[in-house]
């Protein structure tokens, strides 16, 4: 995503504030680097297919726990303010596969705002995971 911000203005993916800038990649990062990486399906095969469910909801959960708190702090209409960012870009397929893992996301009201924001684009909806052409036919919408 930074080679796409710095290689097509437009739309920007960052804040021009460099305050704003740093809280969207330390969102950016908690969500691709602390959250994601650790429901791979790799991982997942690791830690058996009779645990996988639990595993991701743990780590979901967790990782939510944190952001929540954080957007409460930041977020307006998106997770920076009211311009879609980076931050926005991690978030959507991230509460998919929550969604997918069947995380109840009432406690997560913030994160659950943002995300139902961000469907109401077009370019969230037409990019949804559930709509990729590799996406299993169960997980389609």
């Amino acid at each position: 995503m930074e080679y796409l911000e710095e290689t097509r203005p437009i739309p920007r993916l960052l804040p021009q504030d460099p305050q704003k800038r740093a809280i969207v990649r330390m969102i950016s990062d908690l969500i691709a680097s602390g959250i994601q990486p650790l429901q791979n399906l790799s991982v997942l095969k690791q830690v058996g297919q009779e645990n996988q469910m639990q595993w991701a909801q743990k780590v979901i959960t967790s990782g939510f726990n944190a952001l929540e708190k954080i957007l409460q702090s930041t977020a307006g209409k998106y997770c920076v303010g009211d311009e879609v960012s980076m931050a926005d870009v991690c978030l959507v397929p991230q509460v998919a596969n929550a969604e997918r893992f069947k995380v109840d996301l009432s406690p997560y009201p913030t994160i659950s705002h943002i995300n139902k924001e961000l469907l109401a684009l077009e370019v969230f909806q037409v990019s949804h995971p559930r709509r990729q052409p590799d996406t299993p036919a169960e997980l389609r919408t």
